[in-house]
């Protein structure tokens, strides 16, 4: 029995099973929206089991489930050499959204990574601490402003609305995911002239010690051409 982690609920769920039944698989609950069982047509021997985006890429590298649909951004955030762990099957074109940094638009002078450097030795030197970035994704921001050489800053952790810590003034600046960045410039907040630390999307996920090499026989039971496994199914 091969184990499929799905969202479990919202726009991330419904795309998942339209991307799923556009070949040939049909997925869905067994129950009500507060039950946790699922349903699977045209697949044999796959089992259906609804998670939030979240918990996928650790139930994976556990080897509780053997494939997962989450963001690329939860897999690269939560699991440290996560390529060891796991196996990129097919980017579903879906889900889109980057992960940005961002700092108050009147900083007018702050427009890159040099100028937010700077931006960060000076707030130390004034202040006596350091610049406070909010965050969800500490490994990510982190990983991002070393390679950068940007030193003078800490990050502070957001498990709420990272849009308004600036407002709240519980942060300086904020590292966040957008897709739209509509929320941001109702903030009052600008993302800097980069490109983004992480691009994302919807990403079916393989766990590679659960699988070893059959993933051409995982694809067929789904129903995934080999232009779906690279991604372009």
């Amino acid at each position: 029995m091969i184990r499929l982690g799905v969202p479990s609920k919202g726009r991330l769920m419904e795309q998942t099973f339209d991307w799923f039944a556009a070949r040939g698989v049909r997925l869905s609950r067994a129950g009500s929206d507060r039950e946790y069982a699922g349903r699977v047509e045209g697949a044999e021997g796959v089992q259906l089991v609804l998670l939030s985006a979240g918990e996928i890429p650790r139930e994976l590298a556990a080897g509780r489930i053997e494939l997962g649909v989450t963001g690329t951004d939860l897999v690269r955030e939560k699991l440290a050499g996560w390529s060891s762990d796991l196996v990129e099957l097919a980017p579903m074109g879906f889900g889109h959204a980057d992960l940005i940094l961002a700092v108050p638009d009147c900083w007018r002078d702050c427009r890159d990574l040099d100028d937010f450097a700077a931006v960060t030795r000076d707030f130390r030197a004034q202040h006596g601490f350091r610049l406070r970035i909010a965050t969800k994704y500490h490994r990510l921001v982190r990983a991002h402003l070393a390679a950068h050489e940007v030193a003078d800053y800490q990050l502070v952790d957001s498990q709420g609305a990272t849009e308004g810590t600036v407002a709240n003034q519980t942060a300086e600046a904020i590292a966040d995911i957008t897709s739209s960045g509509e929320t941001l410039r109702a903030n009052n907040l600008r993302i800097l002239d980069e490109p983004p630390i992480l691009r994302s999307q919807a990403t079916l996920f393989a766990a590679r010690a659960a699988l070893g090499p059959d993933l051409d026989a995982i694809a067929a039971i789904l129903g995934l051409q080999s232009g779906g496994v690279s991604g372009r199914g």
